[in-house]
């Protein structure tokens, strides 16, 4: 395991629906009340699948991902995962070498509760096999006061959680310096979460009348204020 993955980091807090939330650096969701690990866009296999098209990518981030998401079960002591959508990339990700390692992280966590909210990219890769143990469901998917989706939306009596859009923030510098970090987007009705998958692009936020950023960087999470 690398050491990298068992360093503290800090995260952020924040309130939402009424209940106390950790924004983690590691661009989960964590909720401390329910023992419950959220993260959106893991997309497993994304390599595997540009490699069967013939794209020089690098291997390893199906195994990264997998041991990202281990050292947050061990850290935090969670009970449950809920994945916001996009659990695997497409249906070349169901490579041998995939399946064998989804095989492998499964029995180190069985008595983890594993629930995906299904994203336009499971559509496509169809759903996680079904010896994993990962319940499948179809958005809104209520839990809480949470309504837990893939896509970005409102819903009439639940804040939602949701992923896809792989939100990023800008940062500006002095003269021409700028960052483009991965960051968490709320308002009243709502949160998007970053791509937790090592190997996803990300869009940049546009700004909106009550929108609250929290960029990821350097280990941590921290407000940033949004500007028009």
């Amino acid at each position: 395991m690398n050491a990298a993955l068992e360093t503290p980091a800090v995260h952020a807090v924040v309130e939402w629906a009424g209940e106390r939330l950790h924004l983690l650096p590691e661009k989960g969701l964590w909720w401390p009340a329910q023992a419950t690990l959220f993260v959106a866009d893991v997309h497993l296999g994304k390599a595997a699948t540009y490699r069967a098209l013939g794209q020089p990518v690098p291997g390893g981030t199906t195994q990264d991902n997998l041991q990202r998401l281990s050292a947050l079960f061990r850290r935090y002591g969670a009970q449950r995962l809920v994945v916001l959508g996009d659990f695997m990339h497409a249906a070349q990700a169901h490579t041998p070498d995939v399946l064998a390692a989804l095989d492998a992280w499964r029995s180190l966590h069985p008595a983890i509760e594993m629930v995906l909210v299904r994203g336009n990219h499971d559509d496509r890769a169809g759903d996680p096999p079904p010896h994993l143990g990962m319940r499948v469901v179809d958005e809104p998917w209520l839990l809480g006061p949470f309504a837990c989706c893939h896509y970005p939306q409102t819903h009439p009596s639940h804040f939602v959680l949701a992923g896809h859009e792989h939100p990023v923030c800008r940062l500006q510098g002095a003269g021409r310096d700028a960052l483009r970090l991965p960051c968490f987007a709320s308002t009243r009705h709502g949160a998007t979460l970053p791509a937790f998958g090592a190997f996803t692009g990300g869009h940049p936020v546009q700004p909106k009348p009550g929108l609250a950023l929290h960029a990821i960087g350097g280990g941590r999470v921290w407000s940033v204020p949004v500007c028009f």
